[in-house]
């Protein structure tokens, strides 16, 4: 007698430790995919910051020492205020510069974007006077999030493509002996 109530109680609490442990389980994915939804608007919100040239609050949306990687300033990261700085020049030279968010990934504190930049070269860019010829650029940035603000942002655009719309001619180095 003793036995058959016995084996509904252990069939009882292996049940029950099974649904606490599926509970955890869905309580770590529903957080995850919180996570992740927060980190697609965050990185939303800051594209259209810089859409508006929202220096201020692309600020905000950085961590205090925030990093920019990207191959045109080497091979070490910048501040982020530092970049501001470059992007200010962009918008100078494109006062019509658009990106455009093609592609957006966000898994736990990471997200990627596939953008295009589209403006019109209107100003001097990079000792390039203005041309006046709309031009588009693909890019791919990677984020790293914390506490909800962008900690480091590494870039990799196609600047050659831009240059070439620019005008600029791709040639090869006569080998010196």
């Amino acid at each position: 007698m003793k036995k058959l109530i016995l084996i509904p109680l252990v069939l009882f609490f292996l049940i029950s430790c099974q649904d606490k442990e599926e509970l955890a389980n869905y309580e770590d994915l529903k957080l995850q995919a919180e996570l992740t939804e927060q980190n697609k608007i965050l990185i939303n919100d800051f594209i259209n910051a810089w859409n508006s040239r929202n220096t201020e609050k692309m600020i905000q949306m950085h961590t205090s020492g925030a990093k920019y990687h990207h191959p045109t300033i080497g091979s070490s990261p910048i501040l982020y205020e530092d970049a501001i700085e470059q992007m200010k020049m962009l918008w100078e030279a494109f006062p019509d510069i658009e990106v455009d968010i093609k592609d957006l990934f966000a898994e736990e504190n990471r997200a990627v974007i596939r953008f295009i930049g589209r403006g019109t070269h209107m100003k001097d860019f990079g000792g390039i006077p203005a041309t006046e010829v709309m031009t588009e650029a693909s890019a791919m940035e990677i984020f790293h999030i914390k506490d909800g603000k962008i900690e480091e942002v590494w870039e990799i655009s196609d600047r050659l493509g831009l240059m070439q719309q620019l005008g600029m001619e791709l040639q090869m180095k006569k080998n010196e002996k």
